[in-house]
């Protein structure tokens, strides 16, 4: 084997939960399992392997054995009745398949102690699955839309990290985040703490306060191609991770 292939053998393999979406190639239109780019380009530039993982029911343990670290992706609103509520009229387009796998993703994912990156509808889910609720429609709430100013458009929000958080450590104490949500963190589940808001005061990030490496943004950080940190700080737990998994 060549000192290349041993080099990539290294990388942490990153598993990125897609959705299913009817999509168009070519003269083809068919049911695919689908994820923005713009994540596998994110876990290439920061040194992991990016496998996409289709919503496939119930996730098992052999799938979390081969994998180094887990980005909870973003994508539809999760299901109310995973936290308790009724829907809000502005909670449309959930996908209970998505939400079943990576429910139990994230609790496998857990209990072998994987670091977790959970980006946007990443967050929301890392917060209900660990007791915590959503707020349903922010403009509602906020009197304001500007954490979604436009459909398919990302705006960019100033946010504010907690000092001696881990997002402070890896961001710095104040960042341009490119955000497209309409929900947001409600209650915080007991196991995490807020570690960035908006100016409005809204929860931008939250991360555990001990234990293995769990943070969650609500913004994309895979929308930004020149900041690469956060998933830099995962890639580099995961690493670690495998290393210590594979001796």
């Amino acid at each position: 084997m060549g000192s290349n292939d041993s080099e990539v053998t290294r990388r942490p393999v990153i598993g990125l939960p897609t959705y299913s979406e009817r999509t168009k190639f070519g003269h083809w239109e068919v049911d695919a399992a689908v994820l923005a780019r713009t994540y596998v380009d994110m876990v290439e530039r920061a040194g992991g392997i990016p496998v996409l993982l289709p919503p496939t029911g119930i996730a098992r343990a052999e799938l979390v054995e081969r994998l180094d670290g887990l980005v909870l992706t973003g994508g539809a609103d999760l299901e109310p009745s995973r936290y308790g509520a009724e829907p809000h009229p502005a909670t449309k387009g959930t996908r209970p398949d998505r939400d079943e796998f990576e429910f139990s993703l994230f609790e496998l994912a857990r209990k072998a102690g994987m670091p977790v990156l959970a980006v946007c509808r990443g967050l929301q889910l890392v917060n209900v699955a660990l007791g915590g609720t959503l707020l349903q429609h922010l403009p509602e709430v906020l009197g304001h839309t500007g954490h979604g100013r436009a459909p398919g458009v990302f705006g960019v929000t100033t946010v504010r990290t907690v000092a001696g958080s881990r997002v402070a450590a890896i961001a710095g104490p104040e960042l341009d985040a490119h955000c497209h949500h309409h929900q947001a963190i409600g209650e915080l589940a007991a196991e995490l703490v807020a570690s960035a808001h908006a100016p409005d005061g809204t929860v931008e990030a939250a991360e555990t306060r001990d234990g293995p490496f769990l943070v969650g943004v609500q913004w994309h950080p895979e929308e930004n191609t020149t900041d690469h940190r956060l998933m830099l700080a995962l890639v580099e737990q995961a690493k670690s991770y495998g290393e210590e998994r594979n001796r």
